[in-house]
């Protein structure tokens, strides 16, 4: 079935602004059951969680309920859910927790193509242990991460691979499952950035092979935090700094002090909108989160092929978003300006679309587009076609 775009912009209030928002890698707006679902948490009785005041409860059945959200959305246990406050907070506290075990000659791989979450915690861990960082390169002319890049740093010493399952910066969406079957042939945990990912496409914890993962329920319609995915049996192995008074069991023993009660509500229902972009899909969250996703892939595609074409129409602008499986994510300069001035002359025309590296930092400078980086053009599944006609119309008028 095609995704009913109408119905699903007219319950984003944010969108009543009028501007052609193309800023979703950075963020995702609100649709009005995500908001109604935070204020109806805050509308009734919270307290520390518990069984035995009407606070109590209702504080223990939204992390319950969030749980089991998020759990349908990334195909894990529930009990392998954790939040924070975002993924680069999780990826820190992660990164710490296993660099306990490490030593000098161990040895840990991140790529030029991540999100610099998913390079820095590690590379810091790494030398705070006294451990080796290896980097797996990209291929800049193509944007593609592959296997062999990975496979070509790995040895008998790596203990963490960290790879992202989509660029947030040019889309690539690697091979993560093949990366995982050679970090785990060497013995290695591997550890995905599902964070632009997961906007994107249907996540599969065990099918990507990965160990842990992360995602940012603000990408894709929800609240700001984090979550941290993985196998419950897992997370028992590992031992987290924590308060002596606060819970050792998993996954609670990761989540530092009171949880945000309304963002998880907020994060529930975010999950509950998505498996609902597809009315006529049946069967569990799961199941009709499955079917949405698919929906909403062919509509994405949809309209980056259309912004594709368009951009090679108007010539005098270099594409860096070129990788044979990507995300409906376009990295890209207009010759004769420099990305800032592309970004605010487009803002003056009402189509947002930023411009930078996007914390991207590394994969930028792999490109040769140094720490300015471009212009990044993202969709969503409330962009439409005239968001896109407004694009392109807007960047005729910038080249000469």
């Amino acid at each position: 079935m095609a995704l009913d775009v109408d119905a699903i912009r007219a319950q984003i209030p944010a969108l009543k602004s009028g501007s052609a928002r193309f800023d979703a890698p950075g963020g995702t707006q609100t649709p009005q059951p995500v908001i109604d679902a935070v204020a109806e948490a805050l509308a009734h009785p919270l307290a520390n969680r518990g069984r035995t005041t009407e606070g109590e409860r209702n504080a223990d059945g939204i992390v319950t309920d969030a749980r089991g959200a998020l759990a349908d959305l990334l195909g894990v246990d529930p009990r392998g859910v954790v939040f924070g406050r975002s993924a680069t907070q999780l990826a820190y506290d992660l990164s710490r927790t296993l660099a306990r075990t490490w030593q000098p000659g161990d040895e840990v791989v991140v790529t030029r193509l991540d999100h610099d979450s998913n390079i820095r915690p590690w590379v810091q861990a790494a030398e705070a242990a006294g451990a080796t960082v290896r980097w797996a390169d990209f291929d800049p002319a193509t944007g593609e991460l592959l296997p062999e890049h990975i496979e070509a740093v790995l040895s008998p010493r790596t203990r963490l691979v960290a790879v992202t399952a989509a660029s947030n910066l040019i889309g690539t969406v690697p091979d993560v499952a093949a990366v995982a079957r050679l970090a785990h042939g060497v013995g290695a945990l591997l550890h995905v950035d599902a964070v632009h990912y997961a906007s994107h496409a249907v996540v599969d914890l065990a099918a990507l092979g990965a160990d842990t993962l992360v995602c940012s329920p603000y990408k894709f319609l929800g609240p700001h935090l984090g979550v941290l995915a993985a196998r419950p049996e897992f997370l028992e192995t590992l031992r987290p700094d924590k308060l002596l008074p606060s819970s050792d069991a998993v996954p609670e023993r990761f989540e530092l002090g009171t949880l945000p009660y309304e963002l998880l509500a907020g994060a529930r229902a975010a999950v509950d909108f998505l498996a609902g972009l597809e009315p006529q899909a049946r069967g569990s969250r799961r199941d009709r989160l499955a079917a949405s996703f698919a929906a909403l892939e062919a509509h994405e595609e949809a309209l980056r092929e259309r912004i594709e074409r368009g951009l090679a129409d108007l010539g005098g602008i270099t594409v860096y978003s070129r990788a044979a499986r990507r995300t409906p994510t376009l990295l890209f300069t207009v010759a004769g300006l420099s990305p800032a001035e592309v970004y605010g002359r487009l803002a003056e025309r009402g189509v947002d679309a930023p411009a930078g590296s996007f914390y991207a930092l590394e994969a930028s400078r792999r490109l040769g587009l140094g720490d300015e980086g471009a212009v990044r053009v993202g969709l969503a599944p409330y962009t439409d076609a005239n968001d896109v006609d407004r694009l392109l119309t807007a960047l005729d008028t910038l080249i000469p």
